[in-house]
């Protein structure tokens, strides 16, 4: 299906074609501003195509792809939506379901690699991510974060509400936290639309603030929405993943691999990947692309467009083989902005001397026949105390667990 937009006065034309194989996708119309450096006609590419979802059945789990010696089998299912994960070093593992607005905890017991307990442990609305620090769990939704008291059992106490004014969630409102090696809080915030000037100089940001959540500043601005972040074992340098802009073609924009520096603008919504112009938005006052191309950071790494980073934990356990020390693993969560699919996979993220290098395949075989249909998108992605790795899929309500069995 091809939509041809006439040009409204100082628009420029724009050719969208749309592949629409789920029934209710529409048309995305957009009108993209003539300026002095662009040409006065942009066309622009953009596809939906949303694999359908089937089961995760025991006959797709065994199909599914890991490097030789890794296993791979269900931890826990029937989990709702199962979104971000957060483990103790006891061994409780803790899921966040946003639209029911759970924690749930589960354990093994036995440790036969399969939680034989779960309850639910917290209700709080629209709640995403967890964080651990000083003996509570923090947990934060779209616009709050709270703490409460961690029991010895795996319980929590009564959540305190410690920020209530986070910004509005718009497109993106999945936040995400994490304590630093300086002790302070790190606040992911996304931004409200896929390429616009945000009125809240907070959206598409990572924020800072104390423990107790006083004194928030912006850290970094410029991040579309940057769920996947975390500190290198080795170096301490913070790492960030960002998600491309959307509706600029099959291959545009890329991933993002970024180094998280203080005060940094990594570019968006004017400047994205290694340093391209987006002909949807230009800077605002005088202030020309090439100019803001100069204050501009760009990424270190970039990955597939449009294949949705998540959650990002650096492997640090005893049980995959030596290799894979310091490296970082990646949940992809999966395209629908794209002809063909991209993600729906788990991604190793190769560093040398504390640098990001290159990316390859981890844990693969979620999308299924020909590509068309997928029984996971994956989110939430951390290590048990015993050297394995869990992953959340929020659409069968699966936890996957990989271990290393040797050979």
């Amino acid at each position: 299906m091809k939509n041809l937009l006439k040009p409204a006065a100082g628009f420029a034309a724009l050719s969208l074609l749309v592949l629409a194989c789920e029934k209710g996708d529409d048309l995305w119309d957009a009108m993209i501003p003539e300026t002095e450096e662009q040409p006065t006609t942009t066309q622009i590419q953009g596809y939906v195509f949303r694999p359908a979802l089937v089961a995760a059945s025991e006959a797709n789990v065994r199909q599914l792809k890991v490097p030789a010696g890794f296993t791979v089998s269900k931890f826990a299912e029937g989990l709702g939506k199962p979104r971000m994960l957060l483990i103790t070093p006891a061994g409780h593992v803790y899921a966040t379901d946003r639209e029911a607005g759970t924690v749930t905890m589960l354990r093994d017991t036995n440790g036969d690699g399969v939680a034989d307990q779960r309850s639910v442990v917290a209700n709080i609305k629209q709640v995403h991510d967890l964080a651990l620090y000083g003996g509570k769990m923090y947990l934060v939704a779209v616009k709050e974060l709270y703490a409460a008291s961690l029991n010895a059992d795996g319980t929590l106490g009564t959540p305190q509400l410690l920020i209530s004014d986070l910004p509005d969630g718009g497109q993106h409102p999945n936040r995400t936290i994490a304590f630093g090696p300086d002790g302070l809080l790190y606040i992911t915030v996304g931004s409200t639309c896929n390429a616009c000037p945000e009125p809240n100089p907070e959206h598409a940001t990572i924020l800072r603030a104390n423990p107790d959540g006083t004194n928030r500043k912006i850290f970094a601005k410029g991040l579309r929405n940057t769920i996947g972040f975390g500190w290198h074992p080795q170096t301490g340098e913070l790492w960030g993943l960002d998600h491309g802009i959307d509706w600029l073609g099959d291959e545009e924009q890329k991933e993002e691999v970024n180094k998280i520096v203080q005060g940094a603008d990594y570019g968006w919504p004017y400047i994205y990947s290694d340093g391209k112009y987006n002909p949807s938005n230009r800077p605002e006052g005088d202030t020309t692309y090439a100019q803001y191309l100069q204050k501009t950071t760009l990424p270190t790494l970039l990955y597939q467009a449009h294949a949705a980073p998540m959650d990002m934990v650096y492997y640090t356990g005893n049980n995959f083989p030596a290799e894979y020390q310091n490296d970082a693993f990646v949940t992809m969560r999966g395209s629908w902005n794209r002809s063909k699919p991209s993600g729906y996979k788990v991604v190793r993220l190769h560093f040398e001397n504390g640098q990001p290098t290159q990316f390859e395949d981890f844990l693969t075989g979620f999308l299924v026949d020909n590509n068309r249909a997928h029984f996971a998108r994956l989110v939430g992605l951390a290590q048990h105390p015993d050297g394995s790795l869990l992953v959340a899929d929020d659409t069968n309500g699966v936890l996957y667990r990989v271990a290393y069995g040797g050979q």
